[in-house]
């Protein structure tokens, strides 16, 4: 129940919490004023290496409002334990903090406080997100309605003969999880990426901590190594719509309208499950 001062700002645009699973970690989240269903549509939108989580958050506030979605935005900090680290997150598993975890924690907290769909989500990530995003993908398909991966510098093919985070090998050693292509199959997809998406300073970098070589086989720009991730998918039998964005560089608020235009096709194909009448505003809850 969220009573008081607090329930003022349950509603809309949220302050940042911090998560009850790792409290180094955090989230926002942009609740629309009336709900309308007992299990809202929860979407996430990971960040990449800028962590400008409520940015994010924010650009998806109208889309929210329109067709009754949660939004849930997570921090993932950069610097924790190596004050210089930027990358935690985007390969799962860093020092010990399980990202992939954290996320799935986030979530179960949310559907706590609000009537939201606790048993699946969409997730979009762009950048650093969008590594994090596909390789999420890998270990929960279970849980994902819909997944859109946008223009990740750095891309994990599912060949279990590359090692983590190249390839697949040793996957459920390593997470505890197989690689389920059934899973994955039944995950609608968009890999997203804009044409003039072409500067490599960021991703060709041998010898720093996101480097490993082999990398550099998957293509030169991001969106020679998202069409590399696309002939995977597809080899393995996983359907894949592409958007090359017209005109846009590496712009993360960019390339959303095709975003927002692959979740509202979700969207309208979800059943809609209504409370006879509209939740009660939260804001007014005591």
């Amino acid at each position: 129940m969220i009573a008081g001062t607090s329930a003022h700002f349950a509603c809309g645009k949220t302050p940042i919490f911090a998560s009850q699973y790792d409290q180094r970690l955090g989230y926002c989240l942009y609740v629309p004023e009336n709900l309308r269903t007992d299990r809202a549509p929860l979407l996430v939108m990971q960040h990449g290496t800028e962590r400008n989580a409520s940015l994010y958050r924010d650009h998806m506030a109208e889309f929210a409002d329109e067709h009754q979605v949660v939004v849930l935005a997570p921090l993932f900090p950069a610097g924790i334990i190596d004050p210089e680290d930027l990358h935690n997150f985007k390969f799962i598993e860093y020092q010990g903090i399980r990202y992939d975890q954290a996320l799935l924690a986030m979530v179960d907290e949310v559907s706590r406080r609000y009537p939201v769909d606790p048993d699946v989500f969409y997730l979009h990530g762009f950048s650093g997100g969008g590594q994090f995003a596909h390789r999420f993908l890998y270990l929960h398909p279970d849980r994902l309605a819909g997944v859109s991966i946008g223009a990740p510098g750095r891309i994990t093919q599912l060949d279990d003969s590359l090692p983590w985070w190249l390839g697949t090998k040793d996957l459920e050693q390593r997470f505890g999880r197989a690689v389920d292509l059934e899973s994955l199959r039944r995950v609608p997809i968009l890999m997203v990426v804009g044409d003039n998406d072409v500067e490599t300073w960021e991703i060709d970098n041998p010898g720093e901590a996101n480097w490993m070589d082999g990398v550099e086989k998957t293509g030169s720009t991001r969106i020679e190594r998202l069409r590399t991730l696309e002939r995977d998918f597809l080899a393995q039998g996983i359907d894949v719509r592409f958007e090359l964005v017209p005109g846009v560089a590496h712009r993360g608020s960019l390339i959303l309208p095709a975003v927002r235009d692959f979740f509202a096709g979700l969207l309208r194909s979800r059943p809609e499950i209504h409370r006879p009448t509209p939740v009660t505003h939260l804001r007014h809850q005591e």
